[in-house]
């Protein structure tokens, strides 16, 4: 039998979704927290001369699911109109469903001219910026260098060779490349007494403790610099390092013929060093939070409201000048067909904007109805929240809850948490009721804290004073809990 290839032309009747580029464009602002967002809607400010602040007068409550007012989407939807567009709702329920099939983390490319209306309404905003900004933090290789550099008892070689050390060094003052790989380049290469006396001079800089190739090397620096006498607790360090970490003091004190108390005296000192002195000079500044969304309780209904932050409310609306010149340039097909297009882009950030802060309230609201217990209780009462449960309530795709969440904040009467925070998986209590993983580690970390700490818990008794709360879960899993929340095990708990 043979068969015939056929290469004819023929239609074919097919439906196919497609996102558009306001869709994409809304997916990428639904995940801008509320800095972010004003970075972005700035920036279209700055590109695009058909969008503007929205007056004083025209601004949306702070309690409004979408910051706007009825005037001002109004007037934004007569333009679009006017303009040939039309805002079609539905395509921001396509967003919903088309976010299944794709993965779209698109970047716009937005041009920096200012318009004039722009500089007129808010001023010179970046220099604002500019002149309330932190300075910059001084890293701790300038800070080492320009101790160097004062000193005036060093020849030019030796000068040469402690700044190829400080360099070297890591953020911590560690320095954790081999010494005979310091200075390779010069010539002639320096001898290992050269490299020794430069580091000796290198870890007698500030602060104390930088320039020791080794966690034992750099307790001891900072002792020797300590005021008083140490003697006993260098020896204890120098000696018996390793028994030390594993709080074995009853060892020590045998090996030094000493008392358990004197022990206990003499490393007394350590609580007052730093395990990574650099990282005192050269700590990162905090990050600076901006909550995207404000719960406050209300007592007298006994309940939280949830509203956004005054960020994610800004409005803007398309410029009335800019409907007028529309209104003016009928008869010049060139300058219509720039505006039209000028407000077509203006209302799809318009409607962008809309849909993620009505997206963010509902989601936030959610949120604070599955945590009511964690709102009223703390942290041992956060409970089982996954996305793919809100998702299946607001008939949308998990990965549309994410976006939604994604850098997001949240301020509540119990301090500011990443929206993130509140979803977790769990377990069920005998009871029933649900637990999260993090409500667990919460009861484990109090768990430790009201122990005897002259016979602490071992991971078993853990677990078994769980089970007495009616928690079950694995050994392993408190072990992993226990290191996560940085406690160490019974036996370095153990005070004597």
């Amino acid at each position: 039998m043979s068969q015939i290839l056929s290469q004819l032309p023929r239609q074919v009747l097919a439906q196919q979704q497609r996102l558009t580029p306001q869709l994409i464009q809304a997916m990428d602002i639904l995940q801008l927290p509320a800095m972010a967002l004003e970075s972005r809607l700035s920036a279209e400010l700055d590109s695009n001369p058909a969008l503007e602040l929205a007056p004083p007068e025209d601004d949306g409550p702070d309690t409004g699911a979408d910051g706007g007012t009825a005037v001002a989407r109004a007037a934004s939807d007569a333009a679009t109109r006017e303009a040939g567009g039309a805002t079609n709702a539905s395509d921001f329920e396509r967003l919903d469903s088309l976010v299944r099939e794709y993965d779209f983390d698109e970047d716009f490319e937005v041009r920096s001219s200012r318009s004039r209306a722009r500089i007129e309404e808010e001023g010179d905003q970046k220099l604002d910026a500019m002149a309330n900004a932190a300075a910059r933090t001084q890293t701790l290789h300038e800070h080492l260098l320009g101790q160097w550099a004062m000193l005036d008892d060093l020849d030019e070689r030796a000068r040469l060779l402690g700044a190829r050390i400080i360099e070297a060094l890591t953020d911590a003052g560690r320095l954790e490349i081999p010494l005979e790989q310091i200075g390779q380049e010069m010539q002639p290469p320096p001898t290992d007494a050269e490299r020794s006396a430069a580091l000796a001079r290198v870890q007698l800089l500030e602060p104390a403790g930088v320039g020791a190739r080794s966690l034992q090397e750099c307790l001891l620096l900072q002792l020797e610099a300590l005021p008083g006498d140490h003697v006993l607790a260098m020896r204890i360090v120098e000696e018996h390092f390793d028994d030390l970490q594993r709080n074995r003091l009853p060892q020590i004190a045998r090996a030094l013929g000493i008392e358990v108390g004197d022990v206990k005296a003499a490393i007394a000192a350590l609580g007052r060093l730093s395990l990574n002195p650099g990282s005192d000079i050269a700590s990162d500044a905090a990050p600076t939070v901006m909550p995207d969304v404000i719960v406050e309780y209300d007592a007298r209904q006994d309940r939280y409201d949830v509203r956004l932050a005054r960020g994610n409310l800004r409005e803007v609306r398309i410029s009335p000048e800019f409907r007028e010149a529309l209104e003016r340039a009928r008869n010049d097909p060139g300058a219509r067909e720039f505006i039209k297009d000028k407000i077509a882009r203006a209302n799809a950030i318009i409607d962008a904007v809309r849909y993620r802060r009505e997206r963010l309230l509902d989601v936030a609201r959610a949120v604070v109805e599955a945590q009511r217990d964690f709102l009223d209780h703390g942290e041992q009462h956060l409970k089982v929240l996954r996305m793919s449960d809100l998702a299946q309530r607001f008939g949308c795709d998990p990965s549309t809850i994410s976006r939604t969440v994604d850098e997001k904040w949240m301020q509540t009467p119990r301090g500011i948490f990443p929206l993130r925070r509140f979803f977790t998986g769990g377990t069920e209590n005998e009871e029933g009721e649900a637990l999260g993983w993090d409500s667990i580690k919460a009861r484990v970390q109090e768990i430790v804290d009201r122990e005897d700490k002259n016979a602490p818990l071992s991971d078993d008794e853990i677990v078994a004073a769980l089970r007495g709360a009616g928690i079950d879960i694995k050994r392993r899993t408190v072990a992993k809990y226990r290191a996560q929340l940085n406690i160490p095990v019974a036996r370095q708990r153990r005070k004597f």
